[in-house]
């Protein structure tokens, strides 16, 4: 079920020119750390990047795939920004992070589409893209 998730994801982001090269998916992981998203700092969202790994609050079938794909669209910056990333990560406040700003709108570019699909896409009324942490579908 996990390659299939990052796989629907990926066709997403592929449709997309935010890179030169697609998003790589190879050893890309999902683990579900519920703990962790209790920790002060992790609360307000419900997933998380990290170099090949995304971190999901709930079980991956309990999500999203406007998240999943939220997500992996961040592993996609780190393939081809990852320093400038983290420094803009460290500077800038989370709902202006330009980052942020183009994972959001990545996922609603490639909504439309997923959506035609049963039993994907974001729960949360269309055209609502989070406006920060925990906004429509967590994002």
């Amino acid at each position: 079920m996990t390659q299939e998730r990052l796989a629907a994801a990926k066709a997403r982001l592929d449709r997309l020119e935010l890179y030169p090269q697609r998003v790589g998916v190879e050893g890309v992981r999902v683990l579900t750390l519920p703990w962790l998203f209790r920790l002060p700092y992790m609360r307000r969202f419900d997933g998380y990047a990290l170099w090949k790994t995304i971190l999901l609050r709930r079980p991956l079938a309990q999500t999203s795939d406007d998240l999943l794909t939220h997500e992996l669209c961040h592993l996609w910056q780190g393939q081809h920004r990852r320093w400038h990333m983290l420094l803009t990560y460290a500077l800038t406040r989370y709902e202006a992070n330009p980052y942020e700003v183009e994972a959001r709108a990545a996922v609603a570019a490639t909504r439309a589409e997923a959506r035609s699909h049963p039993g994907s896409g974001c729960r949360s009324p269309p055209g609502e893209v989070g406006s920060g942490p925990r906004g429509a579908c967590g994002l």
